[in-house]
Order: structure tokens, then C-alpha cells, then sequence
């Protein structure tokens, strides 16, 4: 096989276990609040949002140390331990414990910060300049048919069911801990790649172990596990002030504040609208498979097929800007604004328009697409701006967007749906205006770049 078919390989290998691991966990995410909403328990007191908001901290101040673990381990053991940590997580629903939901949230949280740093350095070393889009796109489509494939089976588990029962809770939770080990294990498949002789920066990268070359032990007169793991948080720390980031941050926080709308609050909404009909609940799943089929499009579309190189990535973002924006004004017509905040007998207000399943589920899809735009493009610009340092840059990438996605999930559980659509507009807007003057420093650098090497 040619260097440049195992690198392909890799990606789509990397995409195959993030599907399988995120089937589940995704999918998890999407139901927890209602299942929690309907345990039979009295002795289980937690909250969805407020695990996800744990997770998300978690997340967020893992990050710092996230880079120094991948540097010591090696990205492809980090996301193997890292998926047991889902995998527990998930499980944990089986037999559920206030203080195990906790406790679990607070240890996926960190797993979470080191599968995805490792996953952008293997991302990163796995790709050139010419190649990281089509990368990106082939991924972020791959993760993304988890979405599809996770919320069709609750659909069918779950049709014509009023009320989840503890029967029902265990099958579904017993099948995805299942589900999310054999994405832990197909880690393993990853292979390194052949270093390209043109560029020494990427030799020092190791796919499969963490070691010291002879170039970085030349270079820097540090050596062992420590220095490393102090190479690499130093290295995120100066990555997180630097310019490029900064512009970045924006919108970044962005994709973090509607990946926990579209990931928890919007199918808890939909569930809670009992004018939707005693199907409610499994909407929530045919919700998901929307938002799946949106990302899995835009992904290969603006990602995979790689059309878009020759005008840059700012039309790809603009074109996700106004799909969230059309989704949100849609969402705050035909859903109720104590939707996010309703018992499990759901709400009987009506928002501004009469309930229409179909609104609803077209806003899934428009969801979806939107942030597949969003984030096919920021994992293209960040691969190439830091590709040197690739995983630190996707550290502080997580940290930013991890942080965000906390606050939203805290910040859930008290506002109404309107004030989360309000912040979710004005952050889209502020986020595109920033990311188009970062595009605008990297093409610049690109020029500048191509000119030097005439």
C-alpha cells in the first residue's frame, strides 16, 4: 500500500471507531433527560443537563493536560482507555446511581479531552495541506452516521411507548455499552504512517507510542516522559494566545453552545410536546437521524468531495451561519418556550405557529447541516495553521468549545427556550465575523508561503 493510501486508511479507520463509540454516546446523550425524566426510582435525583454541564467542565480543564497525555502514551492507547471511560458512562444507565451518574460524568469528561486531542493529532499526521479538507470532511461524515444509526434504533425500540420503562432502559443502554466497545477496539487497526521526506516537523509526531527522536533530543536538551508532557502543555498554552486562536475562540464557543442545543436540549424539546402526539417520545430519535443525515451531507459535501478549496472556507461557514439561522427562527415559532424546562408530561403551550412535526424535524435536519459546516471548516483551519503542533492546537480547540458547551448545558436548566435561541444568534454572528478575518490571516500565510517557495 502507498504511503498516501495508509494515511486515507488511517482516516477512515479513525472515522469507523468514532462512529461506533459516538452511536452510543450521542445517542445517550440525546435520551438521557427523558429516561431520567421516567426512572421508576425515587432513591436517582440527577440531572441530564447537569451531567452534561459536569462532562463539558470536565472536558474543558482536561484539556491542559490532555496534549501531555497523548505525548506520553501515544494518541492511539489515549483513545483506546479513553473510550472505556464512554463505554462505563453508558453503562452506568443500567442500573443508575446518583452518585455513579456523577462520578461517571466527571470521568468521561476527562476521557473525553484525551480522545479528542488524540484524534486531532492522528487527523493532523495523517494529512498535508492538499489532503486535510478531504480528511476532515471524510471523518466528520463517518462520526457523524453515528447520529443516524443510534436514534433509528430508538425509534424502533421505542415507537408507541408513553412511558420508558426499566426494561426498556436496559435493553437500549446494554446495547450501546456494547456498541461503544467495539469502537474502543477497532482503534487498535491504526497503523503509523510513512513520515513524508519533506518534512522533518512531522517525523517527530509518533502515530502508535510516544518517543523521543533524535531530532527533538538534538533540538531541546530535555528528554523523558516529563519533558514532554511539560513540551506539550507549554506548547498548548502559548497556542491559546496567539492570534489565529483568538480569532478562532469565537467560533469555536460557538459550535460548542449548539452542539449541546443540538445534541440535548432541542430533542428533550421535541419529546415534551404532548401536541406532537403520543409518538412524541420517538421523534426524538427520528430527530436525531435528521440531524445525522444534515451532518452526514455537509460533511461529504463541503468536506469529502473537497470543492470548495478554490474560494476559500468562508462561504462554507456563511452557508452554515444562515442554515442555523433559518433552523432558529423556525424552532422559535413552533416550539414552546417551556419546552426545555417541562416535567415528563411534557407542556401543552403552543408557541407562535400550530406544532408541526414536519417544521420540526426539517429544523433537525438544518441543525445538522449547520454544524457540519462549522466544524468541517474549523477542523480544516486549525489542521493547517498549527499542523506542527497539532496536538496542542486540537487541546485548546476542545477546551474552548468543551467550556462553551458546559456553560450552555448549565444555563439549560433555567432558561426559557427563546433566551437560548437568542444567545445561540447573537454567538453564530460574532463567531462567523471572526472566523472570516482568521481564513483571511491563512490564506494570506498560504500566499506568502507559495511566494517563498517560487
Amino acid at each position: 500500500m502507498t504511503p498516501e493510501g495508509k494515511r486515507l486508511l488511517n482516516i477512515v479507520i479513525l472515522g469507523f471507531g468514532f462512529m461506533f463509540m459516538f452511536t452510543a454516546f450521542q445517542t445517550c446523550g440525546n435520551i438521557e433527560q427523558t429516561v431520567i425524566r421516567s426512572f421508576n426510582s425515587t432513591e436517582f435525583h440527577g440531572s441530564g443537563y447537569t451531567s452534561m454541564a459536569i462532562i463539558y467542565g470536565v472536558f474543558s480543564a482536561s484539556n491542559l493536560i490532555a496534549p501531555s497525555v497523548v505525548a506520553v502514551i501515544g494518541p492511539q492507547l489515549s483513545m483506546f482507555f479513553s473510550g472505556l471511560l464512554y463505554s462505563g458512562y453508558i453503562a452506568m444507565f443500567i442500573y443508575p446511581y446518583t452518585w455513579s451518574f456523577y462520578t461517571a460524568s466527571v470521568l468521561v469528561g476527562i476521557g473525553a479531552a484525551v480522545l479528542w486531542t488524540a484524534q486531532g493529532n492522528v487527523l493532523a499526521i495523517n494529512s498535508t495541506d492538499n489532503t486535510i479538507g478531504r480528511n476532515s470532511g471524510i471523518f466528520w461524515a463517518l462520526l457523524q452516521f453515528s447520529l443516524f444509526f443510534g436514534n433509528l434504533y430508538i425509534y424502533c425500540a421505542w415507537h408507541g411507548h408513553v412511558h420508558i420503562t426499566d426494561k426498556d432502559r436496559q435493553t437500549v443502554f446494554i446495547s450501546l455499552t456494547v456498541i461503544s466497545l467495539v469502537g474502543c477496539f477497532l482503534f487498535f487497526l491504526i497503523r503509523k504512517p510513512d513520515p513524508e521526506s519533506s518534512s522533518s516537523a512531522e517525523v517527530s509526531e509518533s502515530l502508535l507510542q510516544a518517543e523521543s527522536t533524535e531530532s527533538s533530543t538534538v533540538s531541546s536538551p530535555r528528554s523523558g516522559l516529563c519533558a514532554q508532557a511539560l513540551d506539550a502543555f507549554v506548547q498548548a498554552c502559548k497556542i491559546l494566545v496567539t492570534k489565529e486562536m483568538l480569532l478562532l475562540s469565537i467560533s469555536i464557543g460557538y459550535t460548542g453552545l449548539e452542539l449541546t442545543f443540538y445534541s440535548g436540549v432541542y430533542g428533550t424539546c421535541i419529546g415534551a410536546m404532548t401536541r406532537f402526539g403520543q409518538d412524541a417520545k420517538s421523534l426524538i430519535g427520528i430527530s436525531g437521524i435528521c440531524i445525522g443525515v444534515g451532518e452526514i451531507l455537509g460533511g461529504g459535501v463541503f468536506g469529502m468531495l473537497n470543492k470548495c478549496n478554490r474560494f476559500g472556507r468562508n462561504p462554507v461557514v456563511l452557508l452554515g451561519l444562515i442554515t442555523h439561522f433559518v433552523a432558529f427562527y423556525l424552532i422559535f415559532l413552533n416550539i414552546a418556550s417551556d419546552a426545555p424546562l417541562a416535567p415528563e408530561g411534557g407542556t401543552d403551550l403552543q408557541a407562535y405557529i400550530s406544532p408541526s412535526v414536519g417544521v420540526a424535524l426539517l429544523c433537525s435536519f438544518l441543525l445538522g447541516l449547520g454544524d457540519s459546516c462549522f466544524n468541517t471548516q474549523l477542523l480544516s483551519i486549525v489542521g493547517f495553521m498549527f499542523r506542527n503542533n497539532s496536538a496542542p492546537a486540537f487541546a485548546v480547540f476542545k477546551f474552548i468549545q468543551s467550556i462553551m458547551a458546559a456553560l450552555a448545558f448549565f444555563y439549560s436548566n433555567y432558561l426559557l427556550l427563546h433566551w437560548q435561541l437568542l444567545i445561540l444568534v447573537l454567538s453564530g454572528f460574532l463567531g462567523s465575523m471572526t472566523f472570516f478575518v482568521a481564513e483571511w490571516l491563512a490564506e494570506s500565510g498560504r500566499r506568502e508561503s507559495d511566494y517563498d517557495s517560487i
